[in-house]
């Protein structure tokens, strides 16, 4: 029971103290540590020999995604199109569809790959503006912000370049389109509960007189927990910038294009077209390309969309080397934070009380689905992390859950959708860096604003998650 109440208390440690701006980078060490300690189990080789490698790994195998990813969002911010498809949205749709605007614009720039953070910071001043000619009150923009960029285009739509649907890959040999069909009908739900809901609560707010409210000024963010298990540190967002300039709407969205389709034509066509062999050897680690082609897949996407998009804009940028470097080191915090989760999860694997917690987890009712789903749930609530909580789960559970698939018969694909979709759930919990980041740049407060968040944000994605478990258990992965 001591081994128990360690695994506890060293996840309490990491969200109580996250929730304070304590940096992940000594919170999940230190979690570690005391798991460790609790189960009588040596603290310092468990530090070196086992939280260690396991973080290193977790950056070898996934740090060209957050490089790539981090670079293509400051690129397309510092080049004006992120700016260009806000004024388009918003000249399209107009005031009296504000919110529409605001979650179009979202899901179109974060499906195309732009981070949810330069996102935030680029469509919230937009949407200030459409929510006050519209008289829509401002306490609803944070939700709409969190319904367009952080809920299906990060989870659930086919082939998104989001870290969190990259990350199941390597553990079920998956590719970004896995379960495509499942994929979409989440991304429906989704849309459909959050636009209804926000539609319902304007309309509330006009019945009774409600305005856009008085102007706020948005509060600090605190770095480390703005940035904790994300792909772009908000620090580096003010960094370089465009000469003011904006692509026409065309040029602006080609990148967004790119990403997309190039993925498309690597997974489905060129990649499985070639011979890798050669991976199986010891000098290339003893691999497959089912456990790296989708990685490399979105690496080169991101790759291609990134110098299309300097040859399109070149003129546009005030610094173009210094957007390149901000955007870069960008990536940095984010990976080590989400690294730093994994060394944490590696450890409460190794721990013989993690024994009692894969019991349970694995004795859930309802089939493994359902077992993935709450294992992935939980770790996610508790970390504030979509992708930190599924990368624990999946490094802890991710081979026994194989096995059952093996032994099944469960198309792994189908796992990787339930995966990405239940770390995309509990995660917005009121100590999320995302939930925090984007309350601050609207300038409003969790009790202003954190009910819509959790309608449009939570509940959609868990009425998906039951969606896609009840149709996968009764049809298969399509």
């Amino acid at each position: 029971m001591l081994g128990l109440l360690g695994i506890l208390l060293g996840l309490a440690l990491i969200m109580v103290l996250a929730f304070r701006s304590w940096t992940i980078l000594l919170l999940a060490p230190l979690a570690a540590a005391v798991a460790a300690l609790f189960s009588g189990q040596p603290m310092l080789a468990h530090w070196t020999q086992t939280f260690m490698p396991a973080a290193a790994g977790f950056v070898a195998q996934f740090f060209p995604l957050f490089l790539l990813g981090a670079l293509f969002g400051k690129l397309m911010d510092d080049s004006g199109s992120v700016s260009a498809i806000a004024d388009y949205m918003t000249r399209r749709l107009g005031p009296s569809r504000a919110i529409l605007a605001v979650v179009a614009a979202g899901a179109m720039v974060t499906y195309g790959g732009v981070s949810l953070f330069v996102a935030f910071f680029v469509l919230a001043p937009m949407g200030q503006a459409l929510f006050k000619a519209g008289s829509v009150p401002r306490r609803l923009l944070p939700a709409a912000l969190a319904l367009g960029t952080s809920t299906f285009t990060m989870s659930a739509m086919p082939g998104t370049p989001a870290i969190q649907n990259a990350i199941p890959m390597p553990f079920f040999g998956t590719t970004p389109f896995a379960a495509p069909g499942l994929g979409i009908i989440a991304s429906i739900i989704m849309a459909a509960i959050g636009l209804g809901w926000l539609s319902f609560r304007e309309r509330q707010a006009k019945a009774r007189g409600e305005g856009y409210g008085a102007a706020e000024k948005g509060t600090a963010v605190s770095r480390e927990l703005a940035s904790t298990a994300r792909e772009f540190d908000p620090a580096e967002i003010s960094r370089a910038g465009s000469w003011g300039g904006r692509p026409p709407i065309g040029l602006a969205i080609l990148p967004l294009v790119l990403v997309v389709v190039v993925n498309l034509i690597l997974t489905q066509f060129v990649l499985p077209s070639m011979d890798f062999d050669f991976l199986s050897q010891p000098a290339w680690g003893e691999t497959t390309l089912s456990a790296v082609g989708g990685v490399w897949s979105v690496a080169l996407a991101l790759l291609v969309a990134c110098i299309v998009l300097v040859a399109m804009n070149r003129r546009r940028f005030r610094n173009l080397r210094e957007s390149i470097d901000s955007g870069a080191t960008a990536a940095v915090l984010p990976i080590m934070s989400v690294a730093s989760l994994v060394g944490f999860g590696a450890v409460v694997a190794a721990l013989p009380a993690f024994e009692m917690v894969r019991d349970w987890v694995l004795g859930i009712g309802g089939g493994p689905l359902v077992s993935l789903a709450v294992a992935t749930n939980i770790l996610a609530a508790l970390t504030g992390s979509a992708s930190g909580g599924m990368t624990i789960a999946l490094q802890a559970l991710g081979p026994t859950f194989m096995q059952i698939a093996s032994d099944t018969g469960l198309d792994p694909a189908l796992m990787h959708r339930v995966a990405v979709i239940a770390s995309g759930t509990l995660d917005s919990l009121p100590h999320n860096g995302a939930v925090v980041t984007m309350l601050a740049v609207c300038g409003c407060t969790h009790r202003e604003s954190y009910l819509d968040i959790v309608m449009a944000a939570i509940v959609s994605a868990l009425v998906a998650l039951v969606a896609v478990i009840v149709l996968g258990t009764a049809f298969g992965s399509f």
